[in-house]
């Protein structure tokens, strides 16, 4: 199948939303077609790849506490702590998909108004891992189901971050 380049973004683009987005932003968006972006360029024009990065290599933020919440990431989600000294290892991520999405600075989307970051971690077993955080006394919402794109669910760190658990489709 032979796609334009302005297609497949588009194409992209609207499934990309779908992640992260409530279903009535979602359907809001999907109600008003794409807009063509301009006619295509020319056939013979030389194509230049971007250079891009390959991924996310951490996530840094403030925290009141860093040793206890650090301890609280790896006890209840496996993240390991950055090492501190030579020979430690760092956490290793799987392979998949990452959504990336900043959102308006008024969104409700994260809860708190003065939390500025939300992280969205996947997992295989959404069921187990929000038993496994129930049993820990972490409260987490109950999981919601989007067809075709996964199960979510929702919590707080001890410092009140927003955390997103997704089990893709």
């Amino acid at each position: 199948m032979h796609f334009r380049r302005r297609e497949l973004l588009q194409i992209l683009s609207a499934f990309g939303a779908t992640f992260l987005l409530p279903k009535k932003t979602v359907a809001m968006g999907r109600q008003s077609p794409a807009k063509s972006v301009g006619p295509a360029p020319p056939a013979n024009r030389e194509v230049r790849r971007m250079e891009k990065v390959a991924g996310i290599g951490g996530l840094f933020f403030r925290a009141h506490n860093p040793k206890a919440l650090g301890e609280w990431y790896q006890q209840h989600l496996g993240v390991a702590l950055t090492p501190t000294s030579a020979g430690g290892s760092v956490w290793q991520q799987e392979g998949g998909p990452t959504a990336f999405s900043p959102f308006p600075e008024t969104t409700e989307y994260f809860g708190d108004a003065n939390k500025v970051w939300m992280v969205n971690f996947r997992v295989h077993d959404l069921d187990k891992m929000v038993a496994q955080l129930r049993a820990a006394g972490i409260e987490v919402k109950d999981p919601e189901s989007y067809p075709g794109i996964g199960r979510f669910t929702r919590l707080h760190d001890p410092e009140k971050n927003p955390i997103e658990l997704w089990q893709p489709a």
